[in-house]
C-alpha cells in the first residue's frame, strides 16, 4: 500500500488487534495505521486505501466489535483524532467532536462547560464515530436526541454533511450502519446541548456511573452482546435460560449481568463467538425469542 510521504513510515504490518479492542480479543491486521494528528490525516490515509481498492476497517475504542482470531485482511485504521470545540453557532448547535473522541471524555468535557444532554455517556465505552453509526444509548438517552449533523467521508464522493433526518436513526441502528457499501468514515459530529449547572450535571453523571458499577460487570467485555427484543430485556431472557456464569473456554456469561460476556483472561474470539451462538440457541429453545446481536463480527470467520 502506498501512502502520502508523511504517513507511510507509520504503517504497521501484522500487528495484533487484541490490544485495541475492549475484550482484548482479535488476531492480526494485514496493515494497521493509528491516526492521531487531524481529520485531514485520517481522511488522507483512508482515501488512499479506497483509491487502491484496499479494504478498510475503522476502529475507535474497540467496543461492540468481535474480531476474528484470524484477524482482518486489508487496512485497519485506529481513529485516535480527539478534538472537541464548544461555541454558540446556529440553531442551538454548540459542540463539535471528532470521531475518535472517547464517550466518557466527551461527557466530562460537556459537564465542565455546563452543557447538559450527554450525561448518559458517563463510563460508556466507545467513541463518537461508532456512537453516531450505531445510535449508541444508555439510561434512556441516545445519540439521536442531541445530534444535529455529522461530517461523513464517503468513498469517491468526499466529505458530506449528513443531517439527523438523513441518518434515519432507529434502535441501535442508522442509515450508515445499514449501508451495504461500508466505505465511509465519520469525521465529526455536531451536537445541540442545553446549558445547566455543572454541579447538577455532575450529580446526574455520578448517578449513572454508580448504577453502571452496580449492574454491569468490570473486566474485559464488548458491552451489551444482544439488542433488547421489543418489550423485554436480553439479559432477563439469558438469565431465565439459566446461563448466568456459563462459559465456553475463557469466555463467560457474566454472573452480574447476563447480556455481558467476559474474557476471563484466556478467551479466544472463537470462544466468544461459540458462546454467543450457544446463548442464542438456548434462549430460543426456552422462550422462543431470536436474540439479535448488537456486537458486530469483523474479520475472517469461515
Amino acid at each position: 500500500m502506498h501512502l502520502p510521504a508523511p504517513y507511510h513510515a507509520r504503517l504497521l504490518r501484522g500487528e495484533s488487534l487484541a490490544r485495541y479492542t475492549a475484550a482484548r480479543l482479535g488476531g492480526p491486521a494485514d496493515m494497521l495505521y493509528i491516526a492521531r494528528e487531524s481529520t485531514e490525516e485520517l481522511a488522507a490515509v483512508v482515501s488512499a486505501a479506497w483509491e487502491q481498492n484496499i479494504p478498510v476497517r475503522i476502529l475507535g475504542g474497540g467496543a461492540n466489535v468481535l474480531i476474528s482470531d484470524k484477524g482482518i485482511r486489508g487496512l485497519v485504521v485506529i481513529n485516535d483524532v480527539t478534538e472537541v470545540q464548544f461555541g454558540d453557532w446556529h440553531d442551538g448547535h454548540n459542540m463539535t467532536a471528532t470521531g475518535g473522541v472517547g464517550l466518557t471524555v466527551l461527557a466530562r468535557k460537556c459537564q465542565s462547560c455546563g452543557l447538559s444532554g450527554l450525561e448518559w455517556l458517563s463510563s460508556v465505552p466507545g467513541t463518537v464515530g461508532g456512537a453516531v453509526v450505531n445510535n449508541a444509548g444508555a439510561h434512556g438517552g441516545d445519540i439521536n436526541r442531541n445530534l444535529c449533523e455529522a461530517v461523513v467521508l464517503v468513498a469517491e464522493k468526499g466529505a458530506q454533511l449528513w443531517t439527523r433526518e438523513e441518518l434515519a436513526y432507529g434502535y441501535r441502528t442508522s442509515a450508515l450502519k445499514s449501508r451495504a457499501d461500508k466505505r465511509f468514515l465519520v469525521l465529526m459530529a455536531v451536537f445541540a446541548l442545553q446549558p445547566d449547572d455543572p454541579q447538577a450535571i455532575q450529580e446526574r453523571m455520578d448517578h449513572f456511573i454508580t448504577y453502571r458499577k452496580q449492574t454491569q460487570p468490570p473486566g474485559a467485555s464488548l458491552g451489551s452482546i444482544f439488542k433488547n427484543p421489543p418489550g423485554d430485556y436480553a439479559g432477563r431472557l439469558i438469565e431465565s435460560a439459566g446461563l448466568k456464569g456459563y462459559h465456553i473456554g475463557g469466555a463467560q456469561v457474566s454472573p452480574i449481568h447476563a447480556n455481558f460476556f467476559i474474557n476471563t483472561g484466556n478467551a479466544t474470539a472463537s470462544d466468544y463467538h461459540a458462546l454467543i451462538r450457544y446463548v442464542q440457541e438456548a434462549v430460543h429453545k426456552t422462550s422462543g425469542v431470536e436474540l439479535e446481536m448488537e456486537v458486530e463480527l469483523v474479520g475472517e470467520w469461515l
